[in-house]
């Protein structure tokens, strides 16, 4: 249930509203938006349903939420959720954030020349990661903690936060201890022991769409991290697996609305997954931002036909270049700033 404060209610009420949860053996989550305040209450349906909260002072109404996914659904939060990252705002409205950078950490020389190159172009956070889940047990899975330290030193170079995934539930700890966002890959994202575990630290947590995922699943997953107190949560769209064969995967457009709408938290495309093929980025990338997407995510590589992961979908620097040129089009567009 959510209960829903009045604009005027002020701090003792609320209070009084989640001491009555807690009495009752309840959790309570308190969101306090822009005109109002609003309170998740989670626990037995039938006891607190039988409640009379509009009788409390300050409460305007309580709403049953039929959804199975309560935290993240704009019943909650109307407010769209902004989430700040070393003065990137991923979420703000009025702003588009384009991350780019390797799929795969290499070579300090390989991601510095990457990063110099999307610095210069636009780019406000860098990508790159040192753990790959990998198809085959054989093909090129990171550099593991080197690759972290290589991306903290780019940080600094750079002046960019960086992004990078985690794929174990035990390296949690020392990817949060380096990286400014964990990301949760597709292949991950119904890993609740690994959600649950990025839900209890502190940094923002990228979490990308399984490749066979409908959007209530995507979102439930997204509430387990938000249940475990972490509400700096981004969901990523890279496409879907369809019996389409024409591109590595079928972006589901579709799904940065059908989620703006449902959920208050921000929406990232990722074109390069999607796509799999590099003269699909930009179409795809323009696509995002007209749609209503917060962001894109883009492999970049200075030499493509050398990269050790996902060569065929990585933009040259200068092809990313003026993908960026392309994106401040549309982004202007649309009323904001790329």
């Amino acid at each position: 249930m959510i209960i829903v404060m009045k604009r005027d209610a002020g701090p003792a009420e609320v209070e009084a509203v989640v001491a009555r949860l807690r009495d009752l053996g309840c959790d309570a989550h308190v969101s306090s938006g822009q005109l109002r305040t609003v309170i998740g209450a989670i626990g037995d349906r039938e006891v607190i349903q039988q409640i009379p909260w509009e009788a409390m002072s300050g409460v305007e109404k309580a709403v049953p939420v039929l959804k199975p996914f309560k935290f993240v659904s704009r019943d909650f939060q109307p407010d769209p959720t902004i989430i700040e990252v070393r003065g990137v705002r991923i979420g703000d409205p009025s702003q588009f954030v384009t991350i780019a950078g390797p799929c795969a950490v290499e070579s300090r020389d390989q991601l510095f020349r990457t990063a110099e190159a999307v610095k210069r172009a636009g780019a406000q956070v860098l990508r790159g990661d040192a753990f790959k889940p990998r198809t085959s047990p054989y093909s090129f899975q990171g550099l593991g903690e080197k690759g972290l330290e290589l991306l903290a030193e780019a940080r600094e170079e750079f002046d960019m936060p960086f992004v990078a995934e985690v794929l174990d539930p035990r390296d949690v700890e020392l990817v949060s201890s380096y990286a400014d966002i964990l990301r949760v890959g597709t292949r991950n994202m119904a890993n609740f022991t690994l959600l649950q575990e990025v839900g209890r630290q502190p940094k923002p947590v990228q979490l990308k769409r399984g490749f066979t995922a409908t959007v209530e699943e995507w979102l439930n997953a997204a509430e387990y991290i938000y249940k475990e107190g972490n509400h700096q949560i981004i969901m990523v769209e890279r496409g879907i697996r369809t019996f389409e064969t024409s591109a590595r995967n079928t972006l589901d457009i579709t799904a940065v609305p059908v989620l703006k709408n449902l959920s208050h938290l921000p929406v990232v495309v990722d074109p390069s997954h999607a796509a799999g093929r590099r003269e699909l980025v930009e179409p795809l990338a323009r696509a995002a931002v007209a749609v209503g997407a917060d962001g894109v995510m883009v492999d970049v590589h200075p030499t493509p036909d050398t990269a050790l992961v996902d060569g065929a979908q990585a933009l040259l620097p200068s092809e990313f270049a003026a993908l960026m040129d392309a994106i401040r089009e549309v982004a202007a567009v649309v009323g904001r700033r790329g």
